[in-house]
């Protein structure tokens, strides 16, 4: 088996579940050492774990709400601590904030904007403390960044198109630093929160050009190679895996 990424250290925030638990074992599977974030879910966390662990790899957990600012600072110090250095930050933390526009609370704006933008900035401006010349910068961002079938989605569609505009700016402030920044944008994905049997998912199956949900090994298989050697050439890049739901 390659291990294109043996010796490298990764941090996944968000990683205990759906897309982020399989962007953590497809990095351990190509020989990174892995540490991953998680809030509530400490048996999922410790599962995987286990799983990376039983594979061959090596990974740690380490609990932080995403929405702290502090806390995910910290986790980059931990994951520091841990294994020595980081190379590969994926930012894969995030949250709804889904509703009609009048019903949309400050405390789930906030809490939204806090998730999906801020821990991204704050956990990528930490990291670049610790990042030398090869290092990475992926974020987890979405299709409907781009393209909104449905009412309602306002707050998230705004969240996810911030971080698409930040990849690609920072891209061009630490490209003379041998980094690269880029965003993966996902389509419609079966996990526990968007299960590809659910009501929603019948209104949304015909609009995809594959005629089906994508799975979380699919979007881990593209993030993992742009944190390999193979991706050096690819910054500022937004990247949709969303099988045709864009076209």
């Amino acid at each position: 088996m390659s291990h294109p990424l043996q010796g490298k250290i990764a941090l996944v925030t968000g990683g205990s579940r759906g897309i982020g638990a399989a962007i953590a074992r497809h990095l351990a599977q190509a020989g990174a050492a892995v540490a991953f974030t998680y809030n509530s879910s400490p048996d999922r966390a410790e599962a995987l774990v286990r799983q990376i662990a039983g594979d061959g790899g090596t990974a740690v957990a380490i609990q932080a709400d995403a929405s702290d600012r502090a806390a995910a600072r910290s986790a980059v110090t931990e994951t520091v601590q841990q294994f020595g250095g980081l190379d590969i930050v994926v930012n894969s933390a995030g949250a709804g904030g889904v509703g009609p526009i009048e019903e949309i609370t400050d405390e789930t704006y906030d809490h939204a904007v806090a998730v999906n933008v801020g821990s991204v900035f704050h956990t990528t401006r930490e990291a670049l403390q610790h990042m030398t010349s090869g290092s990475r910068v992926i974020t987890v961002g979405s299709i409907n960044a781009d393209r909104i079938h449905f009412a309602g989605g306002t707050v998230y569609a705004l969240t996810k198109a911030a971080v698409a505009g930040f990849s690609r700016a920072l891209a061009r402030e630490v490209s003379s630093r041998g980094i690269t920044v880029n965003t993966v944008q996902p389509g419609p994905v079966d996990t526990d929160m968007n299960p590809a049997d659910s009501d929603f998912a019948k209104i949304t199956r015909p609009l995809i050009a594959a005629g089906r949900y994508g799975t979380a090994d699919e979007i881990a298989s593209v993030v993992t190679f742009l944190a390999g050697p193979d991706a050096s050439f690819i910054t500022g890049a937004t990247i949709n895996v969303d099988g045709g739901f864009a076209a």
